[in-house]
This record gives C-alpha cells, sequence and structure tokens, in this order.
C-alpha cells in the first residue's frame, strides 16, 4: 500500500526536478571556511546534484535547494555549527532521511542544510527499563534490528524507514498506534539543540528491607511483559495505617496491589505469571478478589491512602514527595529512602503508582514546629536529588509549585528552565498567569 502511495505521488509531480532558486544568497567563502572548520572539510558540500538533493523530500512540493549541505558527526559539530549559522542570520534546515510528505526540508530562504544521517550511532540499550537512547540520525528499522536480539522493538512504523529525528520532528504514528501509541507516547527525552547552539534536554539531562521482594516484583512483572491494568506499592507503615483506618486486617508488610484484565482464560494465565514471579522473589501470601464489590473495596483503601496516614498524628499536615525514576532503579532508591526515613526520626509512609517508576513517601509534620518543617524539607530535597542522580525526575505528577523550583534548575539545568521563561513571556507577557510560582 505505501508502494503504490509513492508510486502515485511520483506519478502526481512533474516538475519534482526543477528547483526554485529565487530566495536563495550565496554564502560568503569566509561562511563556508568556518562551516569545514567546524565539520572538516569532507563534510561540506557546495555541489548542486548534492543540494538538489537536499531541497526537497517525497512530496509534490518543489525543490528548494540549501545554499550548502554539511553533515556533522556529533553533538557539539550541531552546537557550533547552529551558533555559526545564528551569529550570521543564516537559516538553518535538519535533513534525515528525505522521506517525508510536507516538503519540510525545502529551503525556502536557502541556508545551510544539517544532515544527519552520519550520527547514527545507538549509544545505549537498557533493556530493564525498556530504553534505548539513540543518534537522531538512526532510522526505524535500523534500531528494530539493533534489537531483535533483546526480545524488545520500537513499535512506531511509519511506513518509510524514516530517521527517528524526523518521526519525532512531525510526530509519526503508523500502523501500531492503536495499542503502542505515536512518537508521543515513546519518546522520553530529547536533546535538542536551540537556534543559537545552546543545548536542551527537555527532560533533563542523562533520567535489605522486606520492599525489596514487592518492588523486585513489580520490575519483574513489568520486564515479563504480563498485562497489567493497575499495580500500586504500599509499604508496612502505610498497611498498618490502611488497616486502622479501614477497620482491615491485612498483613502489615509492603503490599503490591495489582488488577488484571481479559478473558477467564487470559486471567488465569496472568495471575499464574503475577503468583509465579512474586513468589520467587519472596512473597508469602496472595489474596485475589475476583467480584467487582471486593475490587472497589481494595481500591478505595488505596484511593484513602492519604487519609489514613494522616490519622497517625491527627493534628499534623501532610507532605507528598513526588519522584520518580526509570524502573530498573527503583528497588534502590525504595530501600534507600527506606532507611533514610528512619535515620530523620521523621514519621511517613510509602505508596506509589510503581508501574512507571513513581512513588510518594508521605511525611507527617508539626506546622508549628520549625525543626520539623526544616527536617521534612531537608529529606524531600534529599530524596528529590537522589532520583536525578538515577536519572529520574523530582516530579512524577504532583508538579513544580512552590517546593521544587531549586530541583527543577537542577533537573532540565540553566538553559531548560530560560526557554521555559521565553515562552511564559510569549503567551504571558505581563505576567498575570498565576505568579510567583516555577517561573
Amino acid at each position: 500500500m505505501a508502494s503504490l502511495l509513492r508510486v502515485a505521488t511520483w506519478g502526481l509531480c512533474p516538475w519534482r526536478g526543477y528547483c526554485s532558486k529565487g530566495t536563495q544568497g550565496a554564502l560568503s567563502d569566509g561562511f563556508v571556511a568556518a562551516l569545514k572548520a567546524v565539520v572538516g572539510p569532507p563534510h561540506v558540500s557546495m555541489a548542486a546534484a548534492v543540494r538538489e538533493q537536499h531541497g526537497r523530500d517525497e512530496s509534490m512540493h518543489r525543490c528548494q535547494p540549501p545554499d550548502a549541505v554539511v553533515w556533522p558527526q556529533n553533538v557539539d559539530q550541531v552546537c557550533r555549527l547552529a551558533a555559526l549559522c545564528y551569529c550570521q542570520g543564516v537559516p538553518i534546515i535538519p535533513f534525515g532521511t528525505g522521506t517525508g510528505l510536507e516538503g519540510g526540508v525545502c529551503a525556502v530562504q536557502g541556508g545551510v542544510c544539517i544532515n544527519l544521517t552520519h550520527m547514527d550511532r545507538i549509544v545505549e540499550l537498557n533493556p530493564e527499563d525498556f530504553s534505548v537512547v539513540v543518534e537522531p540520525g538512526v532510522t526505524h528499522k535500523a534500531l528494530n534490528t539493533h534489537l531483535r536480539d533483546s526480545g524488545l522493538w520500537f513499535p512506531v512504523d511509519p511506513g518509510a524507514d524514516a530517521s527517528l529525528c524526523g518521526m519525532a520532528a512531525t510526530g509519526a504514528s503508523g500502523t501500531n498506534a492503536v495499542r503502542y501509541g505515536t512518537m508521543r507516547e515513546n519518546v522520553l527525552n530529547l536533546e535538542v539543540v536551540l537556534p543559537d547552539g545552546r543545548l536542551l534536554h527537555t527532560a533533563g539531562p542523562g533520567r535489605h528491607f522486606r520492599v525489596q521482594a514487592a518492588v523486585d516484583s513489580t520490575v519483574h512483572i513489568l520486564q515479563a511483559a504480563v498485562p497489567v491494568a493497575r499495580i500500586e506499592f504500599l509499604d508496612d507503615v502505610m498497611m498498618d495505617a490502611c488497616n486502622r483506618h479501614n477497620k482491615l486486617n491485612c498483613s502489615v508488610a509492603p503490599t503490591l496491589f495489582l488488577e488484571f484484565h481479559g478473558s477467564e482464560q487470559a486471567l488465569a494465565e496472568q495471575l499464574r505469571q503475577a503468583e509465579e514471579i512474586t513468589q520467587h522473589n519472596g512473597a508469602f501470601h496472595f489474596f485475589w478478589a475476583k467480584e467487582a464489590e471486593e475490587r472497589s473495596r481494595l481500591w478505595t483503601v488505596r484511593h484513602n491512602a492519604w487519609y489514613a496516614v494522616l490519622a497517625l498524628r491527627p493534628g499534623c499536615k501532610g507532605y507528598s514527595t513526588d519522584v520518580c525514576v526509570p524502573i530498573s532503579r527503583l528497588p534502590e532508591i525504595l530501600v534507600r529512602t527506606k532507611e533514610d526515613l528512619k535515620a530523620s526520626g521523621l514519621t511517613g509512609a510509602i505508596v506509589g503508582h510503581v508501574g512507571d517508576g513513581n512513588f510518594h513517601c508521605i511525611l507527617l509534620v508539626d506546622p508549628e514546629d520549625p525543626e520539623e518543617l526544616h527536617r521534612v524539607g531537608a529529606f524531600a530535597q534529599q530524596l528529590g536529588r537522589q532520583a536525578l542522580a538515577l536519572h529520574g525526575t523530582c516530579t512524577g505528577e504532583h508538579g513544580i509549585g512552590l517546593g521544587k523550583q531549586q530541583l527543577l534548575q537542577e533537573e532540565v539545568g540553566a538553559v531548560g528552565v530560560e526557554t521555559m521563561r521565553q515562552l511564559k513571556a510569549m503567551l504571558d507577557p505581563r505576567g498575570l498567569m498565576n505568579p510567583g510560582k516555577v517561573l
């Protein structure tokens, strides 16, 4: 089907070899020499045929070639090229595989085309976290060839063997989107070179207690691709609080709440896999609720966890942390958090939507006790920095607000925060929308 469409498109474009040259301006010899100094003379081309090849994609739009084509080999060179063009007011056009269908690579105002195909390394594969770090020139077919022996695959399939940078730029979808999502759902972080050459990471650079058994089970269930609908973790303190608040008699131990969806046969297999994994990790008690009323009662216990913890110290306020880490690092940070909580002398319990590595340490604090308020703040900052050190985030779902402004700076860096400020200033030039918070 894709081949037929491409043939038809070619048939609609009898003029695709024609190149408009009315808007381009010649680059000075000094500027071209500066380009060559950045990437090396073999990686700069002014040849007409090369420029024409880079001035069109698979669309019906007329070819509009750039004035020069360069092939950087690494991010540093891309930053230097961008800075050079920015200083001279020269347009920049990125180029992946040229398989776009909207004329996105046409150099309408001339300029420098930055061809990213030489940056095609698969930098790091993390099977435990279902993530991979790639350079922009990697195509989705090349990535899946690399992943073949790992048991993983990259599901976004737009048809053409497009580069991942181009797919991210257009928000590519494809035949698997109904189940696995588009590029929006499958890209965790982007390393972006801004027009002036500054580097921005959209999600920041880089992201034994019995608790170990419960959290290891979470990781292994997800890695085994057991289709869990919901999975929640409650530590022993939280289970004790829930027992008291809801008049239950559950085991006071780190506990997983899991929910599965499917046919009777599928459910039986999912339960068997989950029980086998949790037993292997040292679980000692199982309880399966099949009736809707019993399931609802159990989830109500989880939803009331905040109030259950507050009831442990009447009159106190609750403060919830909100870190999120790659799931392979979840056991490590949870065990460490339990140790730090015990050492701090604070009262707190842990609960988490651990399917995506997010958990909350709910701390109880007397708002009239400055010393205790200070200890809670120090604990939260320390936990946030531990998450950042494990390539996680200081906020999985609660946001920045008033309490995490410094952690945001540390997570996304000065360039990231400044970019956010510029966007806010453009949308809210008078600074009237919820002022005094993050930006």
